[in-house]
């Protein structure tokens, strides 16, 4: 994948790799499985650690990929025993430490998505792509085009320079343990559009009222509950969206969907007078043509505590290009089934490139953007897009592939959760209330007894837990704000941002991309045994209700 080279970088010569954008052949065969489904969920001490029920968990419909048996044994294919992640062992402590905060302090701060003028760096080198990211050789770029402005308004809708919409809105969420918490070395957002006509009103016209309803119905859709809304003229939705029986004022999106009973919802505006075909509905599925938008940032540690930074290391992009019912979704899933049955060691193939991006199997197209040697967006690899699959594929904990969205913060909450971290960050966001009716964050603690995968969160288990162990009074803080357990000290945020550009300037990704500062042996298997056991008895339910069915 890679042709060495060496080139000028920054204030010296440093050896680095060109990533060839053209190969399509994996180097790792197993670069789905992630880095964490190699840690050593067994401690020196015979405790067991639980991280791997993030992910691996008993699915809701129509994710049909139920694997909570992934928590209790290491079902990983021949070609993947060899723990490929290799950038997990090294030791990058005396460069770390050798590191100027104010050359990092810096780096972090500076903006490499948007230029002088406000406008998209990336957007503007598509326009006439370099030969070596122009796949498909004809002279223009196929795939994703970054538009979104980062110019968010109270709503949370992101605007272009003359106010009109991008389409893109941003919402907060509670992060996925572990990994996506900033103290493990990252910041992020997310942001979704659903396509025009579930922006326009029944005149075609955009209409900003109506796609909000829609994005309502949307969250009630995959939540799988009810959505409370402002007041909203239903006639003007052309939509009974209570299902009072009237055309009134609703206050609220009232989920059901029983189909084979006659029983459904209605989307709002132009989407909601086009036939089926043209505007899917269904429980726990997006809207056909549905995007999201995900972007990994530096830690920007701040006089008023670490935040987002500006620096971008990774621009995510998905779009939903082809419905597929439930009895797709479950065909699929019982042929992945099959498959790793049959043939234990197998690898998955992934067909697509680098510029159109990769499908996922389940309607979905995944596409990214990675910095290069030098700090600047460029299109990933094919091998760095495959990367992404292992987690928006088949996994028990998504829904219709994603993560994010099913843990929005409900109606209610600042701006009713439709806001971007730049206009509220972490602080005062509660923690997730599971299924079972305890802390998502909590739940995560007690039973993976550290704040991450691989355990080298050092700083939040000595300030955490005690003996493995959260305490009552930590336990209730958490409750109330997420933001001192997931968020480093300035310390740890510029140890991390350190190690991550290290990383980016040996252009190593496909080694690993997570930020770490010392080898985790002690942590984390090199080598394994295929279907060897992780110590885990009982694997842990989900933090979402699963409907009787």
């Amino acid at each position: 994948m890679y042709r060495t080279m060496l080139f000028a970088l920054m204030a010296g010569a440093t050896p680095a790799f060109a990533v060839d954008l053209h190969k399509t052949l994996l180097d790792n065969k197993t670069a789905y499985i992630p880095p964490q489904c190699y840690t050593k969920t067994t401690d020196e001490a015979g405790g067991v650690h639980n991280p791997c029920q993030t992910c691996h968990t008993a699915a809701r419909r129509p994710n049909f990929v139920n694997d909570p048996d992934l928590q209790q044994s290491y079902a990983i294919p021949g070609p993947g025993l060899k723990n490929p992640w290799t950038n997990l062992f090294v030791d990058r402590s005396d460069e770390v430490a050798a590191t100027d905060a104010g050359d990092i302090g810096a780096w972090v701060e500076t903006d490499n998505y948007h230029d002088a003028d406000g406008h998209s760096v990336l957007a503007a080198k598509l326009a006439t792509p370099p030969a070596q990211w122009d796949v498909d050789g004809d002279g223009k770029w196929s795939g994703y085009v970054p538009d979104c402005n980062f110019n968010f308004d109270d709503a949370g809708f992101d605007r272009h320079a003359d106010g009109s919409l991008t389409g893109w809105r941003a919402f907060a969420y509670q992060p996925l343990p572990g990994t996506f918490w900033p103290t493990n070395g990252s910041t992020d957002d997310v942001m979704i559009r659903l396509p025009e006509i579930y922006r326009q009103n029944a005149s075609g016209a955009e209409d900003i009222a109506v796609y909000k309803t829609n994005l309502a119905i949307a969250e009630a859709l995959i939540r799988r509950s009810d959505v409370a809304i402002p007041p909203v003229d239903e006639a003007a939705m052309g939509a009974d969206l209570d299902r009072d029986g009237k055309l009134g004022t609703a206050n609220k999106i009232t989920y059901a969907f029983a189909p084979l009973e006659g029983v459904t919802m209605q989307w709002a505006g132009r989407a909601g007078m086009l036939p089926a075909r043209e505007a899917p509905l269904a429980a726990g599925l997006y809207p056909l043509g549905t995007e999201f938008l995900h972007t990994v940032r530096y830690l920007g540690p701040r006089l008023e505590g670490v935040g987002m930074a500006k620096r971008i290391k990774e621009v995510r992009f998905m779009r939903k290009t082809s419905w597929m019912s439930y009895a797709d979704l479950e065909e699929w899933a019982l042929a992945e089934k099959k498959e790793d049955s049959d043939f234990p060691d197998r690898t998955k193939q992934f067909f697509g490139n680098s510029e159109t991006g990769i499908p996922n199997g389940t309607g979905w197209r995944l596409q990214g953007f990675i910095e290069d040697a030098e700090g600047e967006l460029r299109p990933q690899s094919f091998e760095e897009t495959v990367f992404c699959m292992g987690c928006h594929g088949s996994i028990g904990t998504t829904d219709d592939s994603t993560f994010a969205f099913p843990r929005k913060l409900e109606a209610g909450s600042f701006r009713d959760g439709w806001y971007h971290w730049t206009q509220k960050g972490l602080a005062g966001t509660p923690d997730l209330v599971r299924a079972d009716g305890e802390g998502d964050y909590r739940h995560y603690l007690r039973t993976n007894r550290a704040g991450d995968e691989f355990r080298a969160n050092l700083e939040l288990i000595a300030a955490w837990l005690e003996d493995g162990k959260l305490g009552d009074e930590k336990a209730e803080q958490i409750q109330s704000d997420i933001a001192p357990l997931i968020m480093p000290s300035a310390g740890r945020a510029k140890a991390l941002n350190a190690a991550y550009r290290m990383i980016v300037r040996e252009q190593s990704y496909v080694k690993g991309r997570d930020a770490s500062v010392m080898p985790m042996d002690k942590t984390v298997w090199r080598e394994v045994e295929q279907d060897q056991e992780t110590g885990i008895e009982t694997p842990e339910a989900p933090w979402y209700p699963r409907p009787v069915r």
